[in-house]
């Protein structure tokens, strides 16, 4: 299969610019192209109905469920409410604050003629002040909240691919646990057979007890394997009932292991569709935030600027007439000595930011490993799923010939029970190589960001 995916000129040019860093670099230095933040983002849907494509309805069916239901999906999405409301939190910061009083008072006091006079007094006023942030301190810090709200959907994404994975994986693992039951049950009952023939032969002193003991010892050997089976399914049935976010229960089952489709895969996969990838998402966003929190921390260094302004009234018992009162000023605060705080928050944003660099960098170069990785499987494991299925065939046409064999007399049993325990041990990995397969189709897909349609290749090789 050829391997011809292109390049990620992005990731690899953010890749170039991260180095030794004596000094950090300008804020817009390491902040990836809009276009690499747009092609797809974090709406880009998971979509379970490419499952469509194994031709196993119940295999669509469980994932979506798994999406809709999954305890994990839930508190992921509990995570991205958190994140708006901070950068909502952020975004109230640029916006003036209004506030309203009332403070009232009396006081008593004795006249020359000692008689007590009472004076109230109430003040209602209304307080605004307003940051103009001149330096941006409050711009940039509301634009990081924004990046991690983006970073924290790319995190819900994550697990939302994960989970779809998860499923189709432990499908495909439960359908290949049905089958290696049915291939112990088929091997019982042949050698159930086997075993009444050595006990008929044994009976009549055709041969020894010892081809008897033989045949029971392989019997009960092959018969272990069926709880052993059975325990398997069992587990594998509970851990997708979690997945689902149901009870342990029993699962569906669809068509058999062998009758699952292999989706086709285009030759030359362009590498844009990578952009999909949730993590390469929020390992992005997650540097955009570092970076616009490296500016809030330097802005913090800077001067800061705040204008308040008030206007109210003076009602007071001594007055026939209210007064009208109104006061406006400004504030200019610096600092002049922090003992070095500020200035280590703004080392500390900058390494911040580095690590968030070295992070995409990784993510990127990831991606590109994963995808080497599944294609890789796919095309080696159906090479070894074609070479173990001519030695399954070749084993069972020689236990033909071994059984044939051995009840005319040409040959002792243990011909015919070593081809047996080849036959067995060839069926069971055939099984194996097969669910292997299937699951590597299965890391295609979450390599590739959740599948893919012509639409999308089209889109991208535009």
């Amino acid at each position: 299969m050829t391997r011809a995916l292109g390049g990620l000129a992005v990731a690899l040019a953010l890749a170039g610019c991260i180095g030794p860093r004596p000094v950090a670099p300008a804020a817009t230095a390491v902040v990836a192209p809009p276009a690499w933040r747009t092609a797809f983002g974090p709406d880009a849907p998971i979509r379970a109905d490419w499952w469509n494509a194994f031709g196993d309805p119940v295999l669509t069916d469980l994932v979506s469920r798994a999406l809709a239901n999954n305890p994990d999906l839930g508190a992921a999405a509990a995570r991205v409410e958190e994140a708006r409301a901070t950068e909502r939190l952020a975004r109230a910061q640029l916006s003036p604050s209004v506030s309203a009083g009332l403070p009232a008072s009396e006081a008593r006091a004795l006249n020359a003629f000692g008689t007590a006079t009472s004076n109230v007094a109430a003040q209602p006023s209304i307080t605004a002040s307003y940051d103009p942030d001149l330096f941006g301190r409050l711009r940039n810090a509301s634009a990081a909240a924004r990046a991690q709200l983006l970073a924290s959907e790319g995190a819900r994404d994550v697990v939302r691919l994960g989970l779809a994975s998860s499923v189709a994986t432990g499908y495909i693992t439960l359908r290949a646990l049905d089958a290696r039951l049915a291939v112990a049950r088929d091997t019982l009952a042949a050698r159930g057979d086997g075993l009444r023939i050595a006990r008929r032969r044994a009976e009549t002193g055709y041969t020894s007890n010892l081809e008897l003991h033989q045949a029971e010892g392989e019997y009960r050997a092959t018969e272990q394997l069926i709880p052993q089976a059975q325990l398997a399914i069992t587990r594998q049935e509970d851990a997708l009932s979690l997945l689902l976010g149901d009870n342990p229960r029993a699962i569906p089952r669809g068509v058999a292991l062998t009758a699952l489709t292999l989706p086709p895969i285009p030759e030359g996969l362009p590498a844009d569709l990578l952009r999909r990838r949730p993590d390469l998402y929020q390992a992005e966003q997650t540097l955009v935030a570092a970076d616009r929190s490296l500016d809030s921390a330097r802005a913090a260094l800077l001067p800061n600027v705040a204008l308040t302004g008030s206007a109210g009234v003076i009602l007071t018992t001594a007055l026939a007439n209210p007064v009208g009162v109104f006061s406006l000023g400004g504030s200019v605060l610096s600092p002049l000595f922090d003992g070095g705080r500020l200035r280590a928050s703004a080392d500390a944003a900058t390494a911040r930011r580095d690590q968030a660099a070295y992070a995409y960098r990784r993510a990127a170069i990831s991606a590109f490993r994963d995808v080497d990785d599944s294609l890789a499987g796919v095309q080696r494991s159906g090479q070894q799923a074609v070479a173990i299925r001519g030695q399954r065939d070749a084993l069972a046409a020689a236990l033909r010939n071994a059984s044939n064999r051995y009840r005319a007399g040409y040959s002792s049993y243990l011909d015919q029970l070593d081809t047996q325990r080849g036959l067995l041990t060839a069926e069971l990995a055939l099984v194996q190589a097969n669910s292997d397969r299937l699951t590597s189709y299965v890391l295609v897909y979450q390599a590739m960001g959740g599948g893919w349609t012509e639409a999308d290749i089209a889109a991208v090789r535009r």
